[in-house]
């Protein structure tokens, strides 16, 4: 696994923390605005909207990248959807990305190994 790769899974973790925060603000708001005169759903919902697309962008270039199986990237994009889905994909996206980093510097490694052994 190379470093793009690892840059790629570790773009998409970032994003999926404040995805989820923004997603049960959204949702707290949308209680307020039910229940009293305090009406933040359009602000949220814009935030929200950014992040949103921001995770989607980041995990189909995650999907492009890593060659997820159809079912880890189902898994991916159902997180996103889910109110609190984005913290459980952190977490699992941060182990993911700290084993692709060690992939990209073993890899670095043996091939700068069998360039000192070639020359």
């Amino acid at each position: 696994m190379d470093i793009k790769t690892a840059t790629a899974i570790r773009r998409l973790r970032l994003v999926s923390a404040p995805e989820a925060v923004s997603f049960l603000l959204l949702l707290v708001c949308s209680v307020l605005k039910r229940t009293t005169d305090f009406n933040a759903v359009p602000v949220m919902g814009m935030v929200h909207g950014v992040l949103f697309i921001l995770y989607v962008l980041f995990w189909a270039d995650a999907w492009n990248r890593t060659k997820w199986g159809p079912k880890t990237a189902a898994l991916y994009f159902v997180l996103s959807v889910l109110p609190t889905g984005g913290f459980f994909a952190e977490r699992k996206l941060r182990r993911e990305s700290e084993n692709a980093v060690d992939a990209a510097i073993a890899s670095r490694a043996r091939q700068e190994q069998e360039g000192a052994v070639q020359a």
